[in-house]
């Protein structure tokens, strides 16, 4: 026991030593617990809950820029009726877009100078109201290069000035006399963007449907705090960037099927030639009417028959290399997706769910029935490339490597679960079993273990075998039972194509949604993840919820939330909202739901904004501070470590440098 304790004791002096280092006397350590000390008595950062985004970048990119309607609410709060309300969208349309919006000021304003001094005025008074929250530090690491000092002049009150008014008017003036207004109300603009979301979570689902999966990447990539809880569209697109045939071949067929084969071609560069060359070739005179595309408005209708050829052409492929892999596997239990080998060629007809139902196509010119999974030497071909494009494209490994290192299949964070689908239960509400390689697994554990798998499917180079099990395994979480982040029974995709009868199109969910009222259910998850049944919630998205049919996000009096409203266009119609934000600040938790946004031309020229209805779902009793949160106790045990470096100082433990 002694010994333990001497071991610790050199841990702990060990530790001390290393942080002498970087506050090497009393004077340097006592001012950093006080600055610790006073950022516990903040008041907590702005958190935003966004989900299912699916490739929707410019309704995404101006809910970001608009802070899910907080600029507009800083700019009523500020000015109130002292600003015509066409003043109050002009300013905002600016903050949102300053670069977009000075072209067109420059080309129509008559007196610049006058705008420009107005404006910097007006934009001074919005940064100081949003910086006010946050310590002079965190607001200094937030300020652009150029303009650091000058805006921190601005917004930081200047007792010993006599004349502030003068001194501050002094300060834009020169700004506009030296031609630097353009890039000063830019570097503001974006500032305050940056200030209204302290920290951004995607709760699933950036890929797939939308035009710009790989826009919004980019845009994650460079905002300041964010994290990722990976939907089971993002899983598949990370299977695919693995290398794995059947995640590729699923991930260009919704590409195809959606009209948005673009976004592998010009936003990724890959290379759809082979397979486009392979479809007009093998499908010339095959009936592809099965294969329609779901296209919008940005689609050209000219490549319509040749993309359903390679929409026809990808799902063949797709069904045979996803049927592969269940052979592979049995402990996926998935046998009833094995529908190619039990199609009656003569009668038109497949045989599953205990029955034959007519078939609305069985032209397959490379299904062989009697080896109905292998692929034809034409399509290994045409796969083999595709790999390689999807392999050596260095955009998406870039996106992928993100995903992994700013993402898990969940996260807890401020004592709220963030998961993309759900927790599989029973029909009582206990934890389902699920076999994952020879084990069984339920609630945390089995979270843990897909995500584990998910990553070592990437990563894991220096064992082949391993890591192309655990590719198979990325597949099962796209699409598997009893996956977390699928949450049905199956995926139904052959029967939507080929079956007429939409009874074999239904996909039952998991129990999870059945159960997503019962408070005592519910508290069983959040116990199982570590969290206080009292003040926590459960955060997901996955299923749009149906506004329009009366359906509501705020579950069990709101300790659970489901936060997919329709961000895309492909859900509109059925949840009649264009999605929602989740805004967790220091007042409590609001739930915004937007309407449809119309463009970012729009925005600009018109000054459109995105109309966004808020309902409280929690008032907090008392101000929450950032002492109450995840960074609040990290602060804590560095003030802790700090007082006992401190004493290590005062009793000549450690010599004071």
């Amino acid at each position: 026991m002694n010994t333990e304790k001497n071991e610790l004791q050199l841990m702990e002096l060990k530790y001390l030593k290393s942080l002498a280092n970087q506050y090497p006397n009393i004077a340097a350590a006592s001012t950093e617990i006080i600055n610790l000390q006073a950022i516990l008595n903040l008041p907590k950062g702005t958190e935003h809950f966004l989900t299912d985004i699916h490739g929707e970048y410019e309704q995404f990119n101006h809910v970001l820029k608009n802070g899910s309607g907080a600029v507009r609410r800083q700019i009523d709060e500020e000015f109130g009726n002292t600003l015509s309300n066409k003043d109050k969208k002009s300013l905002a349309t600016l903050i949102y877009y300053p670069q977009e919006k000075l072209d067109i000021v420059l080309q129509e304003e008559e007196n610049i100078e006058d705008w420009y001094k107005i404006t910097l005025h007006r934009l001074v008074q919005i940064t100081k109201k949003v910086a006010s929250k946050y310590t002079r530090s965190k607001v200094r690491k937030a300020l652009p290069k150029d303009f650091a000092y000058i805006i921190e002049e601005l917004i930081t009150e200047r007792a010993e000035i006599s004349d502030k008014e003068g001194y501050y008017n002094e300060i834009i003036h020169t700004i506009i006399r030296i031609g630097r207004a353009p890039e000063f109300i830019v570097a503001l603009s974006n500032l305050i963007q940056r200030l209204v979301i302290d920290h951004l979570h995607i709760v699933g689902d950036i890929y797939d449907r939308g035009p710009g999966p790989h826009i919004i990447m980019d845009t994650l990539m460079k905002y300041h705090s964010v994290d990722i809880q990976w939907g089971n569209h993002d899983i598949v697109w990370m299977g695919a960037a693995c290398g794995h045939l059947p995640c590729i071949a699923t991930v260009v067929r919704i590409a195809a099927r959606y009209g948005s084969l673009d976004t592998l071609e010009e936003g990724y560069g890959i290379n759809l030639i082979p397979l486009a060359t392979f479809a007009l070739d093998t499908y010339k005179d095959v009936n592809c009417d099965a294969f329609a595309i779901k296209y919008n408005t940005d689609y050209n209708t000219k490549d319509l028959s040749l993309d359903m050829k390679i929409h026809k052409a990808i799902s063949v492929i797709q069904f045979k290399l996803e049927g592969q892999v269940i052979k592979k596997h049995p402990e996926f239990e998935m046998d009833d997706r094995l529908l190619l080998d039990k199609i009656d060629y003569e009668k038109k007809t497949v045989f599953a769910y205990g029955k034959e139902y007519a078939m609305l196509d069985t032209e397959f010119p490379t299904v062989d029935p009697n080896d109905p999974y292998n692929l034809t030497p034409d399509e290994e071909q045409v796969m083999a490339r595709i790999q390689q494009a999807f392999l050596k494209c260095e955009k998406l490994q870039r996106h992928v490597r993100f995903l992994y290192s700013n993402g898990g299949l969940y996260k807890i964070h401020n004592s709220n679960l963030l998961y993309h689908g759900c927790v599989p239960l029973d029909e009582e509400g206990n934890f389902k079993a699920v076999n994952v390689d020879g084990k069984k697994y339920r609630g945390r554990e089995l979270y843990d273990v897909l995500d584990n798998y998910a990553r070592k499917g990437y990563y894991a180079k220096n064992d082949p075998a391993g890591m192309r099990k655990a590719q198979d395994y990325i597949w099962y979480i796209w699409a598997g039972p009893n996956s977390p982040v699928f949450g049905k029974d199956k995926m139904t995709t052959f029967e939507r194509y080929f079956i007429a009868d939409k009874e074999t199109h239904k996909e039952t969910k998991n129990s999870y949604y059945s159960l997503l009222d019962n408070e005592e259910v519910l508290n069983r998850i959040l116990e199982e993840f570590g969290l206080d049944t009292k003040k926590s919630h459960i955060i997901n998205g996955h299923v749009p919820v149906e506004l329009k049919k009366g359906e509501t996000p705020i579950k069990c009096e709101g300790k659970l939330l489901i936060i997919d409203g329709g961000f895309s266009k492909a859900y509109q119609s059925k949840t009649g909202i264009a999605g929602y934000t989740l805004v967790a600040n220091s007042h409590g938790v609001r739930l915004v739901a937007h309407e449809p946004f119309e463009s970012m031309e729009a925005a600009i020229q018109q000054e459109s904004d995105i109309f966004s209805d808020s309902t409280i779902v929690e008032n907090a009793p008392v101000r929450i501070r950032v002492a109450d949160t995840d960074i609040g106790t990290e602060i804590k045990e560095s003030i802790k470590q700090l007082e006992l470096l401190l004493q290590a100082y005062r009793d000549g433990t450690i010599i004071e440098k």
